[in-house]
């Protein structure tokens, strides 16, 4: 059937006039397409630029962390403080979740490909679950640790040096973390955003040490340097378990924002009042640092598909223009099962509204 409209239909038009229809929607269809290409290049862009940032941030992460690692693992072993040792073990665990963090970033940079046709974006979220994994092994290996000591508990030696070392791991750690929090929110990336409430932890831990020690030290209380290396294990079970089901969500496309088809809908009915449209469904797939949209909408199936396509492309460029992480977005038109009771039913709710 060599028809110019969606649907099949009785409707004439002239030769002429019909050539020069044409022209026009080609001519328009052109500088549009020319538009959503422009940003569409323009969302490339900023995730690749995002991907640069978070790669640099990972980097500089992973050499804080064995940095500090080393120092509270070096003054725990002098000291005999189990508390300096377990943030020690900490700060490490940290170092090899950015490493994992920065692998994942590294990897999700390249592009899509035949057995890969959505990317690679789900890597990072597949390295913050093993992240989350080995973060349960070492919080228990700590706890362990913690109790033994706990059971039979040893005198510290050079507390002061023990809590200078961990009142600046803290500061490094906490600072580091605000960094990292910036260009996670900035980008949207779920991995970093999760490192970095990693590092506001492993901050927390150097001040739960420091004040452990400080107890133990100066009030008597020699437990508390092992009741603080329990509390440092309990902590580290509540991080992971949170990093285990945020990227456990991700990975089986459970989308956080539930609200994120409702935005959708509502944005595609006001800015096309002056269409006969509906939408039908909108399905969303995430992948930890952008997402995937199909949106199926309901149009008079009487419309050439010229005019289709330009719809088509300004509901896309309407989106793209309130969505930016949408890393692809595909508009599915249908035709109205019943289009006279569709008219009919938005006709009479004018009526009730103009009454």
């Amino acid at each position: 059937m060599d028809s110019h409209y969606a649907v099949d239909t009785h409707s004439q038009k002239t030769e002429g006039s019909l050539i020069a229809l044409k022209k026009n929607l080609t001519n328009e269809h052109s500088r549009k397409s020319k538009l959503t290409f422009t940003k569409k290049t323009h969302n490339k862009y900023i995730v690749n630029e995002g991907l640069i940032a978070g790669q640099k941030i990972a980097k500089i992460s992973i050499l804080l962390l064995l940095s500090i690692g080393i120092s509270e693992l070096l003054i725990g072993y002098w000291s005999g403080s189990i508390v300096a040792i377990a943030v020690g073990i900490d700060s490490f665990s940290y170092a090899i979740i950015s490493f994992l963090v920065l692998l994942g970033l590294r990897i999700a940079h390249r592009p899509p490909n035949r057995k890969f046709p959505y990317g690679y974006q789900k890597v990072e979220s597949f390295a913050v679950l093993m992240a989350a994994i080995g973060m349960i092994i070492i919080g228990a290996i700590i706890f362990y640790n913690s109790y033994q000591a706990l059971v039979n508990p040893k005198e510290i030696e050079q507390p002061f040096i023990t809590m200078a070392v961990l009142a600046s791991a803290s500061f490094v750690s906490i600072y580091r973390a605000f960094e990292m929090r910036k260009i996670a929110n900035k980008y949207n990336f779920v991995s970093l955003k999760r490192d970095a409430k990693n590092s506001v932890k492993d901050g927390s831990a150097s001040i739960i040490g420091f004040f452990s020690v400080l107890v133990a030290t100066q009030f008597g209380f020699l437990q508390m340097d092992a009741i603080g290396g329990m509390i440092i294990a309990v902590y580290i079970f509540y991080v992971s378990y949170l990093s285990l089901k945020k990227s456990s969500f991700i990975l089986v496309d459970s989308c956080e924002d539930t609200n994120v088809s409702d935005k959708l809908r509502k944005l595609i009915k006001e800015r096309f009042t002056g269409e006969i449209i509906n939408v039908k469904s909108i399905l969303v797939r995430p992948t930890g640092m952008a997402l995937h949209a199909e949106v199926h909408i309901e149009l008079d199936g009487r419309k050439r598909f010229g005019d289709v396509a330009l719809l088509l492309n300004d509901i896309e460029m309407v989106i793209r223009s309130k969505f930016s992480n949408f890393a692809s977005l595909t508009i599915i038109p249908h035709s109205f099962k019943n289009y006279n009771d569709h008219l009919n039913s938005i006709t009479n709710e004018i009526k009730l509204l103009e009454k």
